[in-house]
């Protein structure tokens, strides 16, 4: 038996872990935090000193007994979770509930998993930080504060299921406000004059006009000006300039820079960074820091000198600019620079490479630049064209990387070919583009993150979980949103004539970029309306700052809770009491025939337009929005429209064809098979005719292309791509095959294939009794019974289960019907109920 236990969070990074260590140390996982806030209730103290009620969930009540019989044999237990402010509170909570001695327990602490950083940590243990501890308490129970009260007042003024949260909601705000902006911008239009010159030696080269003019006819005029000009070079400058490196990874340049150059969303990028510190190739991925130990720059320089030459190499230390960044900490960076790729799967493979040459680059020598700029004058005017080119004279650290640019219209500066003063240039054209002012762009996950940082809103660990929340809750979307066109002028003077075109272009669309839904639209409205201080940017950011005073123990957690629930909590009451229900609503006018109100809302499943309400006699008249139109934007016309749907077109084999909107989008329905219209077509304008040859073409795809085992295959394409559909079972259809071209032996083997994969993914299968125990992805199982599944983690051994504890787990989390709920106080829905306490304050001992 071992003689030291080692607890981490991550069973990976245990893996790693064990491989440095001897026979005496068993390494074993908590599985990320052992205990937490329960679910069903507040579970904080707000009429004591909100202490938190803190529980072990049922999936951790195995990982606890295996961790309490393992620490009971051991001499020694060393507390090694990840050195931030989550990593100590899931030490903490591994102290407090498996009742470690003191004296038999320390706790270690390492930004990267070598073996010369775990041996260098367990020589200088430390105990567990408590203002760390404290910190992390005061983000979670503040959290849960705003959350359990705040949520139900949206249940009651503005529709069921919808949440809120402190870091969250400040997030959508950001989004909401920017498409306000992009809704309500108006573009001024003016005229940009663009040329293209020959040199005496053939070479040609473009140039501009600095300010463009504001009128189409000072942009003719122009042109006309310039009918029979000669042009010469004016003046010529050239000066010597540099370019130096970006500094090293933190959390959310790393998150940005992945976005720009890999594509990776914000979750995506942390889970690869994660497997990659987990297995030892980079240092801890939740950093605001961009410092260097001295260890890795001598390990940055000899790479650099090895790979490159002495000239590329100097070494710098930055100085970070992020509000309460840590400075004890290291940027991410690689583990070992000699290592310029690892072994891993593709993804973590480009992931890492970015890092190590970003990392690499912050300690080699700058670019060596040469930047010229020309005036071009004219004989027949006083407006000078201007050029600027810019030479490399030594590549530097761009010989590895440049960072990339959130700007999507930087132009950047090209080459020219020589060039002289006085020398005679030919004109090959000069045009007057018309150009329009932008709207501010939407955010992107990445730019999202950079402005939460500069508002000092969140910290590293908490971008990529926000993101996602609001993404999940449909407070916003990655949104497609589609272009107009847009009509402009282009006058163009070639051979000394000048030649009118008007020229189309798509303006407004966006793919990718965050977009508020109507849902997160109307929260936010009614946030902003009744917690105005809560998604201030200022008390939201000044809150971070006071989790890092707590953090450095300059603050106490428990007083910072009491001043914020005596303003917050009274606030709540009011609100519950007195704000209006109609959120969101907006009155377009009457209908002609009972002069009812119309208006927008949204309802139980999205936005919608009604005619009447509640308080009349007659029930009032509903219909669903289209996907393309929302609260904000739909007129008095365009509502009025969608009462003529649904709208029968006939029949078809003796079955009703109609065709209405869905939550969806437009659909043609016949008897019970449903076919979507094609994008940006209106369902008012489909008539028997085009549901027919939708239906039709519904049949053709929907019919069997082969028969195996007397039983029909049909395929189609569906979410995730090509499949064929047999025996009730989707197989999906990789690129390897003809799709369009399937051969008999093609079907038969994706079947086959299939069916061998079902078979194997079966751990138990009792089929009197209709359940199944099957593999999941990421080492975990399910528990199947008909409709119901029940994921299994990783610590349960599914191939050992029996029957009997089958069926009671089935019986302990299988979902319950619901009963009628009854009717609870204001008080209660606003989350304010007395909870038990359980005395698990963390102390300084």
């Amino acid at each position: 038996m071992a003689k030291n236990l080692v607890i981490v969070e991550s069973p990976a990074k245990a893996k790693t872990i064990e491989k440095f260590l001897g026979k005496d140390y068993k390494v074993a996982s908590s599985f990320g935090h052992i205990a937490d806030l329960p679910s069903k209730e507040m579970g904080v103290d707000t009429e004591g000193d909100f202490t938190p009620k803190y529980i072990v969930s049922k999936d951790k009540k195995d990982v606890v007994r295996k961790l309490k019989s393992l620490a009971k044999v051991a001499d020694m237990v060393w507390l090694a979770s990840d050195e931030d402010r989550e990593g100590e509170a899931i030490a903490w909570h591994l102290a407090e509930e498996l009742h470690l001695d003191k004296a038999k327990t320390k706790r270690i602490v390492f930004h990267e998993i070598t073996k010369s950083a775990i041996l260098r940590a367990i020589d200088n243990p430390r105990g567990i930080n408590y203002n760390l501890v404290n910190a992390q308490q005061a983000r979670r129970v503040l959290d849960r504060l705003v959350g359990y009260e705040l949520s139900p007042i949206l249940w009651r003024k503005v529709k069921g299921g919808l949440s809120a949260g402190r870091v969250q909601s400040v997030s959508v705000r950001l989004i909401v406000e920017r498409e306000r902006e992009i809704q309500n911008f108006k573009a001024e239009a003016s005229f940009r004059i663009d040329a293209e010159f020959t040199t005496e030696e053939g070479k040609t080269f473009k140039a501009k006009l600095p300010k463009n003019f504001d009128t189409r006819t000072e942009a003719e005029q122009f042109l006309s000006q310039n009918l029979e000009a000669k042009f010469k070079i004016a003046d010529l400058t050239t000066k010597p300039a540099k370019k130096s490196p970006a500094p090293p990874f933190t959390t959310s340049t790393l998150q940005q820079e992945a976005a720009r150059k890999l594509y990776f969303s914000v979750s995506k990028t942390m889970t690869m960074a994660q497997r990659l510190y987990e297995a030892g190739h980079i240092t801890y991925m939740r950093t605001d820091s961009v410092n260097l130990s001295n260890d890795a720059q001598k390990g940055a320089k000899n790479e650099i000198l090895k790979a490159y030459g002495d000239k590329y190499s100097k070494s710098r230390q930055f100085k970070g600019k992020t509000k309460g960044a840590q400075e004890a900490h290291e940027a991410i960076r690689p583990t070992n620079f000699e290592n310029h790729t690892v072994n891993a799967e593709r993804d973590e493979q480009r992931l890492y490479e970015l890092i190590w040459k970003r990392a690499i680059a912050s300690q080699m020598s700058d670019a060596q630049l040469e930047r010229t700029n020309v005036k071009i004058e004219a004989d027949k005017h006083d407006k000078q064209f201007t050029a600027n080119g810019e030479v490399l004279k030594f590549d530097g650290f761009l010989k590895v990387y440049l960072e990339g640019s959130d700007e999507e219209d930087e132009e950047r500066d090209g080459m020219l070919p020589a060039l002289r003063v006085n020398e005679n240039l030919e004109n090959n054209y000069i045009t007057a583009t018309e150009r329009f002012t932008r709207p501010p762009y939407r955010y992107t996950e990445a730019s999202l993150v950079k402005k939460l940082e500069e508002l000092g809103i969140g910290r590293p660990s908490t971008y990529a979980p926000t993101i996602s929340t609001i993404q999940n809750r449909n407070y916003i979307e990655k949104g497609s949103v589609d272009g107009t066109e847009r009509k402009y002028l282009q006058f163009t003077l070639s051979d000394n004539k000048i030649q009118e075109n008007t020229l189309n272009e798509t303006v407004g669309s966006d793919k990718g970029k965050l977009v508020p839904t109507d849902v997160g639209m109307v929260v936010n409205d009614f946030l902003v309306t009744h917690f105005s201080n809560i998604l201030d940017y200022n008390f939201t950011a000044k809150v971070e700052q006071d989790f890092d005073d707590i953090a450095e123990g300059n603050e106490e957690w428990t007083k910072m809770m009491k001043n914020f629930y005596n303003d917050f909590h009274p606030q709540v009451l009011d609100v519950a009491e007195n704000a209006e229900r109609e959120v969101g609503e907006r009155v377009l006018g009457k209908d002609p025939e009972t002069g009812k109100p119309v208006s927008v809302r949204l309802g139980k499943f999205g936005p919608m337009v009604q005619i009447g309400s509640v308080e009349d006699d007659e029930k009032p008249k509903f219909a669903s929005l289209g996907p393309d139109q929302t609260l904000d934007s739909v007129t008095y016309e365009e509502a009025m429209d969608l009462f003529q749907l649904p709208k029968n077109l006939g029949e078809y084999k003796g079955e009703d064809v109609e065709v209405n909107n869905g939550r969806f989008g437009p659909y043609v329905k016949f008897g019970k098979k449903y076919v979507s219209l094609e994008k940006g077509e209106d369902p008012l304008n489909v008539d028997y005719d085009r549901a027919l040859e939708l239906i039709k073409e519904k049949e053709k795809a929907d019919a069997p292309i082969y028969e195996y085992k007397d039983l029909p295959v049909q395929k189609g394409v569906g979410r995730f791509g090509p499949y064929l559909k047999w025996n009730n079972m989707f197989i999906n259809v990789n690129k390897k095959y003809d799709f369009d071209n399937l051969s008999a032996e093609d079907i038969e083997a994706l079947i086959e294939d299939k069916i061998k994969k079902e078979r194997e993914k079966v751990i138990h299968n009792w089929e009197e009794e209709g359940i199944r125990v099957e593999k999941a992805r990421w080492g975990r199982s399910n528990i199947i019974k008909g409709k119901t599944k029940i994921e299994m983690p990783k610590t349960v051994d599914a191939a050992k289960l029996t029957l009997e504890e089958v069926k009671d787990i089935i019986e302990q989390k299988a979902p319950k019907k619901k009963a009628a709920k009854k009717k609870t106080t204001a008080r209660k829905k606003t989350g304010t109920a007395k909870t038990t306490k359980k005395k698990t304050t963390a102390k300084k001992k």
